[in-house]
């Protein structure tokens, strides 16, 4: 590979990377009832409202998912991962690359849990009693990971543990369930 191409493959997946981010917290925060009022929801719910409110005109949301979110998410991981391989190089099969997207966008819901929550630890050592907009959607997007685990290990003399309980069982699920589905989707290919 060329400077040019580590460059154009930097570009691709920063910016594309950047898109799906702000389209996957659109999404955790519709399915943890997140508060829309608030000033960081409201930022996001701006940002891919332009692209999914035409887009709910013809894909309807199913079982309280917002079927458009799922779309955009599945198209610009798919493209990401096409124009990676092109500017690679590297040739490609498209239902190798149906797995691999999938994969990829568990893989990016793992990992934006694992820094929430590492980011509402380190927030609740450093300051733990202030408000502010961001540490309020962090704790109700982390909340129904975080009860699951305080169910499996309850406080123990006024230390809460379930952010550890959840990183650990967040990780694994991605060593048992990204990791395999990844390279099911790369033997595709």
């Amino acid at each position: 590979m060329g400077y040019a191409s580590n460059a154009g493959t930097f570009l691709v997946e920063t910016l594309g990377g950047i898109v799906l981010l702000v389209f996957m917290l659109r999404l955790l925060m519709q399915l943890v009832r997140a508060d829309f009022h608030n000033p960081v929801s409201q930022f996001v719910v701006k940002v891919t409202n332009p692209v999914l409110i035409p887009l709910r005109r013809y894909v309807p949301g199913i079982a309280g998912i917002d079927m458009s979110s799922v779309l955009v998410l599945f198209v610009v991981q798919y493209a990401l991962l096409f124009f990676i391989l092109m500017l690679g190089g590297a040739s490609f099969f498209p239902v190798g690359m149906l797995v691999i997207t999938f994969a990829k966008l568990i893989g990016l819901v793992i990992t934006i849990f694992t820094f929430s929550i590492l980011i509402q630890v380190i927030l609740s050592w450093v300051n733990p009693s202030s408000y502010n907009p961001a540490t309020t959607l962090l704790y109700s997007l982390n909340e129904p990971i975080l009860s699951r685990a305080r169910s499996i290990i309850p406080a123990f003399q006024g230390f809460d543990l379930s952010p550890i309980v959840a990183m650990i069982g967040l990780q694994l699920l991605k060593m048992l369930l990204v990791a395999p589905i990844n390279d099911f989707g790369f033997s595709l290919q």
